[in-house]
């Protein structure tokens, strides 16, 4: 025996071998049967049979029938109630199987369901991050604009330095004239001053 709790017993042997059977092939067998027995032709199948129990029971050779009509026929019964105690188990067994699958599948799609929300709050982000990036770029017609006013604001520099050349030279063609001031007084300097 185990001296502290946390220790499992150990195993005992049995006169019987233990069988063990795995679980996702019974399963599977069970699956199969719980359908079949699902379908037209499981009914179909069985209503032969038990037209064919009754008629070779009622009508066949009294020597051979094995089902007594007198008795309700208890064959028939036993082997019907013998066929839904083994067919309920299976099908329950197929029902857990499938509520299982379904399950996995509601865990998959929830799982989909939420990395599609992700992505959809990520594509909606980067769509506002988009819009607010746009409203601060230049635009073709602001840059279209933009460009007009510097053009024009060179062609009015580039008139007003025409302006002053033109003036420059018209200021040295002119006699009496100095380049650095207004024109001097034939006079001479002393009259500038009085």
């Amino acid at each position: 025996m185990a001296d502290r709790l946390d220790t499992p017993k150990e195993s005992r042997r049995t006169l019987l071998p233990t069988i063990r059977v795995k679980q996702d092939a019974f399963g599977r067998i069970a699956e199969g049967i719980a359908r079949f027995m699902g379908t037209p032709r499981f009914l179909v199948y069985m209503t032969a049979f038990c037209a064919a129990w009754l008629v070779w029971n009622v009508w066949g050779p009294e020597g051979y029938q094995f089902d007594s009509a007198a008795l309700g026929f208890t064959a028939l019964t036993l082997m019907l109630s013998l066929q839904a105690s083994y067919s309920a188990p299976l099908i329950l067994l197929a029902q857990n199987r499938q509520t299982d699958r379904d399950r996995v599948s509601a865990e998959q799609d929830r799982q989909l369901g939420e990395r599609n929300l992700a992505d959809t709050e990520y594509l909606a982000r980067e769509m506002a991050a988009l819009r607010i990036a746009l409203s601060e770029v230049a635009t073709r017609d602001f840059v279209r604009s933009e460009m007009r006013n510097l053009l024009e604001e060179l062609e009015t520099k580039d008139a007003e330095r025409d302006a002053e050349r033109d003036a420059e030279r018209d200021a040295e063609r002119e006699p009496g004239r100095d380049h650095d001031g207004p024109a001097r007084d034939a006079a001479g300097p002393g009259r500038a001053g009085a």
